[in-house]
């Protein structure tokens, strides 16, 4: 069982930054493939970012490619999401979720795991 808990949310003007965080307990976070996930509102939620359990493997939607950056670390059962060049159309309720198979993967129905989301608001 893996328990996740975002922070990092917040408002931020368009073109700044911003860092999720995902703390992940249990003892097997490290064999996990993670992954960020967002939906605006009156959208489904969409693939964002993921890394494998080494993380030696990353993934972007286009959307976001070259301005997020997944990263984690093992020693702390974290795993980030960097956000830079933040855009009106970044605001979302950002998600983290675990994957027991380990392998960095964009699908949905692969996570085992979630958590309650991190508002993420990009004012214009």
């Amino acid at each position: 069982q893996v328990q996740l808990v975002e922070s990092g949310g917040g408002l931020v003007q368009a073109g700044g930054s911003l860092r999720l965080s995902c703390a992940a307990s249990g003892r097997t976070f490290s064999s996990y493939s993670m992954g960020w996930f967002r939906q605006a509102p009156g959208k489904e939620r969409e693939f964002v970012a993921t890394i494998s359990w080494s993380g030696s493997s990353t993934y972007y939607a286009d959307s976001v490619k070259g301005r997020f950056t997944i990263s984690r670390d093992n020693a702390k059962n974290t795993v980030y999401l960097q956000m830079n060049s933040l855009k009106p159309e970044d605001t979302a309720v950002y998600y983290c979720a675990a994957d027991s198979f380990g392998k960095a993967t964009s699908a949905e129905y692969e996570y085992d795991y979630w958590g309650q989301g991190t508002q993420v608001t990009v004012s214009s």
